[in-house]
């Protein structure tokens, strides 16, 4: 199965996980949101449609918990950004020593502006955004940003994040047209979680024209 397949059939693949790996599919599902969450590098890990698939796993009572499993990932978002976070604070600024085409300490000086203006839609609303949630705490490290506030605002997206998202699938991933059409759900949420990622990119890319 491909990488592709395996996303989109992201409900058989926890099947096929649990079948082949047992209790461990519950570390496999930490380290993917860890990951997710937690190195700016692997932004194209499943989020949303995953938790959304192991709320619909733990309904059918056979493979997982949600009263563990939700626990399990909300630590594992937490671990992640802090660690996404640190890393951009103690090494984010080396990528501007040197400036090219691409990195300019202008973009430093933009970025850290950003987070003190927006920062709870940049650290609690970007968990909702697949790409923005992988780079965002990424970005509130190299920008200094206070830890404590970071924390906060990171608790209380993560929260909503993992809830929202797999309590929605426990409680509606069984049902029968649901669980039909389960590709087209998945591939919806995805379209869905891009589309503010790709509205901004456009914006951004217009003011440059301008």
């Amino acid at each position: 199965m491909t990488l592709l397949q395996s996303l989109l059939h992201i409900d058989v693949t926890l099947i096929l996980w649990a079948h082949d790996w047992g209790s461990a599919i519950y570390l496999i599902l930490f380290l993917i949101i860890f990951c997710e969450t937690g190195l700016v590098v692997t932004p194209f890990l499943p989020g949303d449609s995953l938790l959304f698939a192991v709320g619909a796993l733990a309904a059918t009572g056979e493979f997982l918990d949600i009263k563990l499993i939700i626990p399990l990932l909300i630590l594992a978002a937490l671990l992640g950004d802090t660690t996404n976070y640190f890393v951009g604070r103690h090494w984010g600024r080396k990528l501007f020593e040197k400036e090219n085409f691409l990195i300019k300490k202008a973009y430093l000086t933009k970025t850290e502006e950003f987070f003190e203006k927006k920062g709870f839609w940049a650290v609690s609303l970007a968990r909702f955004f697949p790409i923005t949630r992988t780079i965002s705490p990424f970005f509130a490290g190299l920008s200094h940003m206070n830890y404590r506030r970071f924390l906060t605002l990171s608790v209380l997206g993560t929260l909503a994040w993992i809830n929202i998202f797999a309590l929605s699938g426990y409680f509606f991933g069984q049902i029968e047209f649901v669980k039909k059409n389960f590709t087209y759900l998945v591939m919806g949420i995805i379209f869905i979680s891009v589309i503010p990622f790709v509205v901004t990119l456009l914006k951004s890319r217009n003011v440059k024209n301008t």
